[in-house]
Formats: C-alpha cells, sequence, structure tokens
C-alpha cells in the first residue's frame, strides 16, 4: 500500500471525498445550481421532481484535510413509485499533505425526508486501487446553517472494504460541513402510500 492509498483510508473520517479539481465537480455544482426541481408534464405544466440532492462543500476537519463532496442526483417526478430510477452523480475526495483519493459515483437509490437525503452509487472512476465497482452510500443532513453528511464506509475506514452494500444505505450524518465552503439542498420525496 503506498503513502497515496494510505492517506485516503485513515480512521473512520477519512476516505474518498469529492476535490475541488476532479472532473466533474465543477460540471455537477455548476449543474447543481442551475438545474431546478421542476420538469414539463404532458400536458405543459411545470411539475416538481420527486426528489434531489445537490450541491458542493467541503467538510471541517481540525487537522486540515482537504475533503470535499459533490452532488447531483434527482429522482422524476414520473419515478415518485421509485427510488431505484433515480439518475446522476455525485463525487468525492481526500487529500491531506498533497496525498489522497478521488472517485465519482452514478446514482443508483435516492431517498429523501424532509432535509435528510440518503444517496448510493457505484464507483464508476477512481484513483483509489479497488474503488472501482464498488457501491457506496452517503447521508446528507441539509440543516440550512451548516450541513452534515456520513458515509456507508464510515466504520471500515475505505469504501474498498465495503462488501455487498445494499442500495440506499448510508451511516448517520456525523460530519460537518466548513462553513463558507458551499451548501447541500435536500428535495424531500413524497411518496404516494
Amino acid at each position: 500500500m503506498n503513502r497515496r492509498t494510505k492517506t485516503a483510508v485513515l480512521g473512520l473520517g477519512a476516505a474518498l471525498l469529492v476535490t475541488a479539481g476532479a472532473t466533474g465537480a465543477t460540471g455537477a455544482a455548476a449543474s447543481s445550481s442551475a438545474s431546478t426541481s421542476t420538469s414539463a408534464s404532458a400536458s405543459g405544466e411545470r411539475q416538481r421532481e420527486a426528489a434531489a440532492l445537490t450541491g458542493r462543500a467541503k467538510l471541517y476537519r481540525s487537522a486540515g484535510d482537504d475533503i470535499t463532496f459533490s452532488f447531483d442526483a434527482h429522482l422524476a417526478a414520473k419515478d415518485n413509485d421509485d427510488p431505484l430510477k433515480a439518475t446522476g452523480t455525485f463525487e468525492w475526495s481526500h487529500y491531506a499533505d498533497g496525498d489522497g483519493a478521488w472517485a465519482k459515483a452514478e446514482v443508483d437509490c435516492l431517498l429523501t425526508g424532509g432535509k435528510v437525503a440518503v444517496v448510493s452509487g457505484v464507483v464508476t472512476d477512481s484513483d483509489l486501487p479497488g474503488a472501482k465497482g464498488k457501491r457506496v452510500g452517503i447521508t446528507v443532513h441539509d440543516t440550512g446553517r451548516q450541513d452534515r453528511l456520513g458515509y456507508s464506509w464510515a466504520s471500515t475506514g475505505n469504501p474498498v472494504e465495503t462488501e455487498d452494500l445494499p442500495k440506499c444505505v448510508g451511516s448517520a450524518p456525523f460530519e460537518k460541513v466548513k462553513k463558507g465552503t458551499g451548501d447541500f439542498t435536500v428535495v424531500p420525496w413524497n411518496p404516494k402510500f
């Protein structure tokens, strides 16, 4: 295991997170700010999407680690009854002292309730050996002031170590967003039961 990989897997809070320079992070942030929570229906009326998680922010770490997450996840109004039809991507990175790793995942499930979202996806690109093809899950709490975040690999310290993670599973949102670095927005899901 080289130094770069070791840095990426340090401790419970260490892991992958979205870099400011990772390919697509800028696009996801721009898409997030440009995206709307409505879509056109067949009759021409604008209809709110069923659920969404968007935005970009860095996590707070007292040691100064550069940890960033970015989300562009959506569940269309027409798919309101099936959160497994969510689409989009999310990215994350974790760098400390110039070493670290990044990854990008394709969304395969999105559930939101109030201002809390759980999104999962399969890693499609990463520089962390063994990460591609792994499912990861992230939980976001959109508090409006200092959002919180948790990730499925919190107990293992590394998404590569997580085996057979089901869709839409994340951890409690125990991490805090670093003030002034961004914001996450959750559009609540209103299932028709």
